[in-house]
């Protein structure tokens, strides 16, 4: 803004987007290209403190100003993006994981828009995925699964009746549970009922994290399995067909992707 600008009480022109991005699951190798770039170029850099380690701010600059959020509320995230952004700096929300799955940041979108502070989003990569490289998993194998599904039981906060882990779990799909640690002795009533007490699960604790550690468990010693681990938090529970098939390297049935008798677009 030049002096003249200033003295007719004209405004600066704000053209920075608030970022939210994904800061993957805590391995700072595995923010993307374009998230890692965001927070280069941040001015102040809000982060979800209880989840993201500082290890991620290796990646912002020397100038820069980083907030740990674990102690705020809603109200004072928003207030302090909202100066921060009135003076056309560069604001970057970092989440854990992808910021669409379990992010609150749909709370957060509607409370910018009530300032007319505009934002995009940078996706990034979630624990499960993350666990499924670690095990060397596909969670869809042709003829076993072909559905994954990524939810939570509930607790503090309520999960829709209809989306109750009963519900899902009667699929028999694989399935990553987030944010269930707590709750394991449900978790194991009700994987026992629906995949077998003798099947096999896999918890994957702090993925990605240099403390990282999965453990394969029968679905009856699931709970005894958490507890000795002393795993209270940040564990995903991954279950189906495809944890045993990767555990013990089985043979699987081919896709049809590679197979050299089957045509398609690209192969005759």
């Amino acid at each position: 803004m030049t002096n003249e600008d200033a003295k007719k009480g004209k405004m600066p022109t704000i053209h920075n987007p608030v970022k939210f991005v994904g800061a993957g699951p805590g391995d700072p190798e595995l923010i993307t290209v374009k998230g890692q770039k965001a927070l280069n170029e941040a001015d102040l850099i809000i982060y979800a403190g209880s989840l993201v380690p500082e290890a991620l701010l290796q990646w912002k600059r020397d100038d820069a100003e980083s907030v740990n959020s674990a102690s705020m509320n809603l109200d004072e995230i928003v207030e302090m993006i909202r100066q921060a952004h009135g003076e056309n700096k560069n604001v970057v929300r970092l989440h854990t994981g992808d910021p669409s799955l379990y992010g609150a940041i749909f709370e957060q979108m509607r409370e910018l828009d009530k300032h007319d502070i505009s934002y995009e989003i940078v996706p990034g990569v979630t624990a499960a995925f993350a666990a499924a490289a670690s095990m060397g998993m596909e969670y869809t194998l042709p003829e076993i699964t072909q559905t994954l599904i990524l939810t939570r039981i509930s607790g503090r906060t309520p999960v829709p009746e209809r989306e109750a882990l009963e519900h899902l779990a009667a699929h028999q799909s694989s399935m990553a549970i987030y944010l269930s640690i707590a709750h394991v002795e449900q978790v194991q009533k009700i994987l026992v009922q629906h995949y077998g007490a003798d099947s096999t699960c896999a918890v994957a604790y702090k993925v990605s994290h240099p403390e990282e550690r999965i453990i394969f468990s029968k679905i009856s010693d699931l709970a005894r399995t958490v507890k000795e681990g002393n795993i209270n938090r940040q564990a995903l529970i991954i279950v189906g067909k495809v944890v045993e098939t990767a555990q013990l390297k089985k043979a699987v049935i081919k896709s049809k992707l590679y197979d050299a008798n089957f045509a398609h677009g690209f192969r005759g």
